[in-house]
């Protein structure tokens, strides 16, 4: 049994207290600073989680911000950060004041990123790397996980398969056989690189797959393209698959990690139907980024359309329309602010 902490008391950082539980770890939860009064909310309603709709177990411990550091010094195996992607800078402050002269115990992220930093591409654990480093902590070890996974689904004890990365094989297995359960299926992988990049950058293929019903045709009728559209979304999938692994060998990552749970198993969730995928669909009907923004997604967020426009200035520099025609078409559509328009001629 190994004492797991997650951080951040969202969908998938309670969601991923299930594995945990039925491994018969002892897992915590504790909620960031912005949580305090969803947490109390939590416990009036005898822990049922608004996102998840569901109710999380009362073996699962919750705790509000005021016991972080209590927690986070209680001889802790494992932190898990669900945490959202703005927030790691915060997480980073957190943990290099509470282990400024003490070995920090592993990291696992349930986050997902992709951002620039000193006009380079920066995958989120080496964002967090950084930062530890700039505040004192030099010796970190951080494990990721990947695949298609979607919280409610996991919240549920649903057949889920995911992958754990590190760049040390046997430390990415340790945490796997940890975690795996008879519907948390682990596999793992010392490609942490690639199962990085191509967990970020399927959010930008879910809105272009998302957007399929729309490309499909703009001769027929609504109906034709409800019963037809898949034909569409087949291709671009195929497309969105060979364009993730030049970006991910780009990034140094290995392409076949793209074929994989990281990359055409979470490309396969996401565009079924999440946030980035409907975005995608409204885009496809004609909308721009701000129209369908303001007039359909207003408060929600993105996280596809975020990363393009942090990204788009990099990308167009590095490449050009006839290497990555479908990623280039829906990231310059965002940014631009135009109707999104596919080269269907460039594509492989």
């Amino acid at each position: 049994m190994s004492k797991i902490l997650i951080i951040g008391a969202g969908a998938m950082g309670t969601a991923f207290s299930l594995p945990c539980l039925d491994n018969n770890h002892d897992v915590s939860i504790v909620g960031t600073h912005l949580e305090n009064e969803f947490i109390d909310s939590l416990k009036q309603k005898e822990n049922l989680h608004p996102g998840l709709k569901t109710k999380i177990p009362s073996e699962i411990k919750i705790f509000k911000f005021e016991k972080f550091e209590e927690l986070i010094k209680s001889n802790v195996d494992l932190i898990v950060l669900g945490i959202s992607s703005k927030g790691v800078e915060w997480v980073a402050d957190q943990l290099s004041r509470l282990f400024k002269d003490k070995k920090l115990p592993n990291l696992l992220m349930l986050t997902k990123g992709l951002s620039i930093h000193n006009n380079q591409y920066e995958l989120l654990v080496d964002k967090l790397e950084r930062l530890l480093a700039d505040r004192g902590i030099s010796e970190v070890d951080i494990s990721a996980v990947g695949g298609p996974c979607l919280a409610a689904g996991l919240a549920n004890r649903i057949h889920s398969s995911v992958v754990i990365a590190n760049k040390d094989l046997n430390k990415a297995k340790k945490i796997a056989d940890m975690l795996n359960t008879n519907y948390y299926h682990t596999s793992y992988s010392n490609d942490l690189n690639g199962v990085e990049v191509a967990a970020a950058i399927k959010n930008i293929f879910s809105m272009a797959v998302g957007a399929a019903k729309g490309l499909c045709s703009q001769n027929v009728t609504n109906e034709v393209r409800e019963k037809n559209y898949l034909n569409t979304a087949s291709a671009l999938i195929k497309q969105s698959i060979h364009e993730m692994e030049i970006f991910v060998e780009h990034l140094k990552g290995k392409k076949e990690t793209v074929r994989g749970l990281a990359g055409l198993g979470d490309l396969y969730v996401s565009s079924g139907g999440g946030r980035n995928a409907k975005m995608g669909s409204y885009i496809g009907e004609g909308l721009t980024f701000s129209e369908a923004k303001k007039t359909k997604m207003e408060k929600v967020t993105v996280e596809g359309a975020d990363l393009a426009k942090e990204i788009a200035k990099k990308v167009n520099e590095d490449f050009n329309e006839k290497k990555l025609p479908l990623m280039l078409g829906m990231i310059n559509a965002i940014v631009e602010d135009k109707k999104l328009d596919i080269n269907w001629e460039l594509f492989r």
